[in-house]
């Protein structure tokens, strides 16, 4: 399969732009805390779900020491619905107490430093770099790894590799804008399942060779 050369990945970033100018994380967030939490309540849970949990949850927990002092029974009957509730909830807490002892109270800026907290992964360390902190930085979730693969604008088998793929091929300046437009153009045209090719404004662009006219 023939790679994208540097005006193809222009145009396919110009037309994520033109349809979404301003792409950015469907969780509804106030500050870097809140986005932390709500993504790592979106792992296997929809988004609409989560701003669910999340509208009453960010009232009664406010600030990092909240969550770390949270009653862990109590905080699994409030994320229940979120799914995995036992294991985010330990996620949040830890992360918190962590956030408090190595980070002085803020959430960390780097990386490495986000992914140093317990169960945080570079998807969602990715998310709160490049949506709370607008930090260049490429969140690989199951839309931009189904539509990356199909475009064939990067090949890989793993979140990880697809990420350092992608790190390599496009330029710094295009990461946030393809990682959010991606998740967007996944969610509405090239679904998972019946993907709608024929309205797919990527089409003449997309090495995929199962698409539909």
């Amino acid at each position: 399969m023939a790679q994208f050369n540097k005006s193809e990945i222009k145009r396919l970033i110009d037309k994520l732009e033109e349809a979404w100018p301003a792409p950015e994380s469907a969780l509804t967030h106030e500050n870097p805390l809140q986005l932390l939490v709500a993504t790592i309540l979106s792992a296997q849970c929809t988004d609409k779900r989560v701003n669910e949990v999340t509208k009453t949850l960010f009232k009664k927990y406010k600030t990092v020491s909240d969550f770390a002092r949270a009653d862990l029974k109590t905080l699994e009957e409030e994320i229940h619905s979120t799914g995995f509730f036992r294991q985010k909830t330990l996620t949040i807490t830890a992360g918190a107490q962590k956030i408090l002892d190595d980070f002085g109270g803020d959430v960390p800026k780097t990386m490495e430093e986000l992914v140093s907290l317990p169960g945080v992964g570079r998807k969602t360390a990715s998310v709160v770099l490049s949506a709370a902190f607008g930090i260049p930085a490429i969140a690989v979730d199951t839309h931009v790894f189904r539509v990356t693969n199909r475009l064939g604008l990067a090949s890989a088998k793993t979140a990880d590799k697809l990420e350092a793929a992608l790190r390599e091929i496009l330029p710094r300046q295009y990461w946030i804008p393809y990682s959010f437009g991606i998740i967007l153009h996944g969610r509405q045209t090239c679904k998972a399942i019946k993907p709608r090719c024929g309205q797919c404004m990527l089409s003449e662009l997309c090495r995929w060779p199962q698409k539909t006219a």
